[in-house]
């Protein structure tokens, strides 16, 4: 793979010009205009099939690598090879409506389960790791409407899109998840090498949170996700010991008049958090950070936003633990909008 690393340029022509050359070579068009990359149809660098950033570490996440192959179409078969001993590569096939309203998918070690081409969808209901799960990958689906009607705050229900609690090693990657009550992705009580990347968090209230304990062990990547019409947890980052977001791409909340509570990135507690070359656009409070947190940002831009902006502390450096592609912030909505949720050249083979 190559990596397109991010270098500081003399002068503000030559910054341009390389963010430009990008994204020309990107196919990408004027910035902010989502086009096919060349190469895009038969697969790119982006599309691999092999997780990056904290995922990557202490012997990666592999999934259901060298288990059997089966495809699902219905709730009973996708309940089945889920929670089996043995590893699988589970291909979701077309809409699973899942009963009743809001149950849990039970999601064990060692499992893949990916959308196939941009069909694999669950419908109001989770999929949930319970504590020692590891080794999962969940990528290319469509996870949504388990929302209520009327309920918008959702604190009489827990109709997570995703939730692991106390898991390590999974990669959330390309999927799109809308209007679930209540959190879209829960990583929670101690989860640690996980990676999210690529995703579309679109149309909730509490969207990605991560924490609900005292200790400080979780480490995380999030890069190149699309946070659109969310109200706040985008994300959320309670006692991390190492939270890396980068690329990632946040636009239009969905209460813009509350004044606290709708909100883009948060350090929390203990929170080490570092932010690089993201985009906020029409935001409130695009980043803040506890006085006990620590969070670092650099490289981003800021489009109409409002709010806190809070950096403090020295956080720690990524690259201590893993090297990465680091896209120019400028070129982050259109290489987001086309790259991120399910894609067609995922899961198909």
């Amino acid at each position: 793979m190559t990596h397109l690393r991010s270098k500081r340029l003399p002068g503000a022509g030559r910054t341009l010009a390389a963010v430009l050359g990008l994204v020309t070579a990107l196919g990408l068009g004027t910035l902010g205009e989502a086009r096919a990359a060349p190469g895009a149809e038969t697969g790119t660098p982006r599309f691999t099939d092999r997780p990056h950033g904290f995922a990557s570490l202490a012997g990666g996440t592999t999934g259901g690598a060298g288990g059997e192959v089966v495809t699902v179409t219905d709730q009973a078969a996708l309940v089945k090879y889920a929670a089996a001993e043995e590893p699988y590569v589970i291909r979701v096939a077309g809409a699973i409506d899942v009963e009743p309203f809001g149950a849990e998918i039970v999601v064990g070690s060692d499992k893949t389960i990916v959308g196939v081409g941009d069909t694999g969808e669950i419908v109001h209901g989770e999929l949930h790791l319970n504590p020692g799960t590891h080794n999962v990958i969940i990528r290319n689906l469509t996870i949504r409407d388990s929302a209520v009607e009327g309920n918008w705050d959702c604190k009489d229900t827990d109709y997570d899109g995703i939730q692991m609690d106390t898991v390590h090693h999974v990669w959330v990657d390309h999927n799109r998840f809308s209007n679930i009550c209540d959190g879209q992705l829960d990583v929670r009580k101690d989860s640690e090498y996980v990676t999210v990347s690529y995703n579309r968090f679109e149309n909730n209230n509490k969207t990605f949170g991560l924490g609900w304990t005292t200790n400080v062990r979780t480490q995380i990547t999030i890069d190149h996700n699309w946070f659109a019409n969310t109200k706040q947890r985008n994300p959320s980052v309670d006692n991390a010991a190492r939270a890396h977001l980068y690329n990632n791409y946040l636009t239009a909340q969905a209460d813009p008049g509350d004044p606290v509570w709708t909100y883009g990135n948060w350090s929390r507690g203990a929170t080490k958090m570092v932010i690089e070359n993201s985009y906020y656009q029409d935001v409130q409070h695009p980043y803040q950070a506890d006085a006990t947190a620590e969070l670092v940002q650099r490289g981003s831009i800021l489009k109409n936003t409002t709010g806190r902006h809070d950096e403090w502390g020295a956080a720690f450096d990524p690259r201590d633990f893993y090297d990465y592609r680091l896209d120019p912030a400028a070129a982050v909505p259109a290489l987001v909008k086309r790259f991120s949720g399910p894609q067609k050249q995922i899961g198909t083979h």
